[in-house]
């Protein structure tokens, strides 16, 4: 059902001003440029193209000036001249001339990581980056380690993908050979040493790719960061710096922790660049109840589509033929080998057997492509199903998959959070 509504109206958007759009879920705002140039997020609109924007915060930004016309009515909306563009595209004409250095010297293009608190505009920066990049021609890798949200793949993951096109404003980052380790937990507190070996096995991969080939190798990378940036979060950040051989570290709207990262990696690292950017002035602060509802969309996105385009296929087995997993429990050592006085703590990276398919219902669990229950840790997934009912009776299982037919593998991890789907 469209919801868009309301009326037609036409928009001038004056040159280096950006138009702020927020449109709820549920609604949509159709808009199209008539006149001059715009782009989202470092998208070029084509002249006439229509956009449709639903359950979505963006900013349409010009450098020449525009028309725009409007159908709908948003939530929110409104110009600004107060942006960080500029500031943005000199960060990649910064990032180009190493990407050419790179290449011609066959040596690392630049591995940038964006990082910052919450609702800052992280995300927002990395498809700027990654669109200009595009634009001059190169094809760099996007990597999103931030769970709780998940851009590329559902929350809970930290993932890769390759950018070869600009990323479609409706449609979001291609997902076509991406890379995805699930982690089952939209935050990295749950368990820090499984956020940690997970970032460990994708920095190995990417790196064993960017040696294959040059034009990757000097593409480089963005990286998203989580907005976890105190205390653990923050040893987690300078761990995926180091893990990801990250050189360029983008610092947004937090002057302490650039201060903090920059110390630190001054004495660590001396030859990584940290930079300090402002906070966007068109970023919302979303709730705990919002994020929680982002995670829902999320997941319903990855089985039935933006625009519910998908047909997701609704299956049923029995429990006994899957084998399903669960990470983080059973003692490290029994407490006799443990010094006196000392108590047996969990292995965090430990997998048990799920016995009880109970309580995997409204779960996602992750289908792996590990030949073995031994190597689903360190063997990246190859899809997910969403378990809908459960029937002990019976012994079976009724799960939502991408597609009809058997799954890939036999193998599965389970999460730990539900997503209630309607």
């Amino acid at each position: 059902m469209d919801g868009s509504g309301g009326g037609t109206q036409q928009l001038r958007l004056e040159p280096q001003h950006e138009l702020r759009m927020e449109v709820d879920w549920g609604k949509t705002v159709h808009v199209q440029l008539v006149e001059g140039e715009a782009e989202v997020f470092g998208t070029s609109l084509d002249l006439g193209e229509r956009l449709t924007i639903g359950g979505q915060k963006l900013a349409l930004f010009s450098w020449q000036g525009c028309t725009l016309q409007l159908q709908g009515e948003p939530d929110l909306m409104y110009t600004s001249d107060e942006t960080p563009m500029g500031q943005y595209a000199s960060i990649h004409d910064v990032l180009d001339a190493r990407r050419q250095e790179a290449l011609k010297g066959k040596a690392e293009g630049p591995r940038t990581f964006v990082v910052g608190p919450t609702d800052v505009g992280k995300s927002s920066l990395c498809k700027i980056l990654l669109n200009y990049a595009v634009r001059g021609g190169w094809a760099p890798t996007f990597v999103d380690l931030d769970i709780g949200q998940g851009s590329i793949t559902v929350p809970g993951c930290v993932a890769a993908t390759p950018v070869e096109a600009p990323i479609d404003v409706e449609d979001g980052v291609p997902t076509d050979t991406p890379l995805v380790y699930y982690s089952g937990t939209p935050t990295p507190s749950d368990n820090p040493a499984l956020y940690k070996h997970l970032v460990e096995r994708l920095a190995n991969v990417l790196d064993a790719r960017a040696q294959s080939d040059p034009q990757v190798r000097a593409s480089g990378m963005v990286l998203n960061s989580m907005g976890w940036v105190v205390e653990l979060g923050y040893e987690l950040l300078k761990h995926a710096v180091e893990t990801l051989k990250c050189n360029v570290v983008l610092v947004v709207g937090d002057e302490r922790l650039y201060s903090q990262l920059a110390a630190d990696l001054r004495r660590s690292s001396p030859n990584k660049q940290v930079l300090k950017l402002p906070r966007s002035g068109g970023v919302v602060v979303r709730s705990r109840e919002l994020r929680a509802a982002a995670r829902k969309v999320r997941v319903e996105e990855y089985f039935y589509g933006y625009r519910k385009e998908l047909s997701p296929a609704s299956q049923t087995t029995r429990f006994d033929e899957l084998q399903v997993f669960r990470v983080g429990s059973g003692p490290r050592a029994p407490s006799s080998a443990l010094p006196i006085g000392a108590t047996s703590v969990s292995d965090p990276l430990k997998l048990s057997r799920v016995t009880n398919p109970q309580e995997l219902l409204y779960t996602l669990l992750a289908v792996s492509h590990a030949p073995q229950p031994e190597l689903l840790l360190s063997v990246n997934v190859a899809g997910f199903i969403y378990v809908q009912d459960v029937d002990l009776a019976k012994g079976t299982i009724t799960y939502l998959a991408p597609c009809a037919g058997a799954l890939p593998g036999q193998l599965l991890l389970a999460g730990a959070f539900k997503a209630y789907l309607d």
